[in-house]
């Protein structure tokens, strides 16, 4: 299914009946790079970062409406479910811009997210109350915010990525993780974006260069593993 955003064709390569499927073929061209490392998820000293789940972008009256979004949307709740339930750190984006904080943004995009509109607002359904909110306005979520403080007052090591887009905010918030020294799980069907080949791109680049690519079933799996039910 296509949708069209200006000049740049949105596709839906993501639907419930191919998602499982597609998602191990795109962990089977990224494979060879995470058997280069050994680092393993600890989840007591991991936390879940959840990137710009807003209705801008999953909302579909939305002109920045991600149409494969709407997908991985049971997968990432089912996770924060199991962030919560665990007591595990779970930290939520909220990215919006003004005039006067969105720098190169508002020369690059021509509609941009404003503060305090509705279309800002997380996902009522994904129940933000349960984490923490940090409050950004360029594509890394630790520029220029707490987020980093946060993690390191939480004594956490390793975050997990879900959220939307893929190959902008997900992808520059990873790179940012990974330099600063925190270990990055990068989830395969719980991020979206626009094109699957900008999906797949972002795996490739990050699995290379700085992130571990997985499964949310991998996932539910080790955080699960000690318990009788989920």
């Amino acid at each position: 299914m296509y949708f069209i955003l200006g000049i740049i064709m949105k596709e839906q390569y993501f639907t419930g009946e191919n998602l499982k499927a597609k998602a191990k073929e795109m962990l089977e061209k990224v494979k060879k790079y995470r058997s280069y490392h050994k680092i393993e998820l600890s989840s007591e000293r991991s936390a879940l970062l959840i990137i710009d789940m807003q209705k801008y972008f999953l909302s579909p009256t939305s002109h920045a409406y991600i149409p494969s979004a709407v997908t991985i949307l049971p997968g990432v709740k089912k996770l924060i479910s199991i962030y919560s339930r665990k007591k595990l750190p779970i930290i939520f984006t909220l990215h919006s811009n003004t005039k006067e904080n969105a720098c190169m943004m508002g020369k690059w995009w021509p509609k941009l997210l404003h503060e305090g509109s509705p279309e800002s607002h997380i996902l009522s359904e994904l129940e933000s109350s349960m984490g923490i909110i940090v409050e950004k306005n360029q594509y890394d979520a630790f520029y220029n915010t707490n987020l980093e403080q946060t993690l390191r007052e939480k004594n956490i090591r390793q975050v997990i990525i879900c959220g939307v887009m893929t190959n902008i905010c997900c992808e520059t918030t990873a790179r940012s993780a990974f330099v600063r020294g925190f270990e990055v799980f990068f989830t395969i069907d719980g991020t979206a974006t626009y094109k699957e080949e900008h999906h797949i791109s972002s795996l490739i680049n990050l699995s290379y260069g700085c992130a571990i690519p997985v499964l949310l079933d991998e996932l539910f799996s080790i955080l699960t593993k000690n318990e009788d039910t989920l």
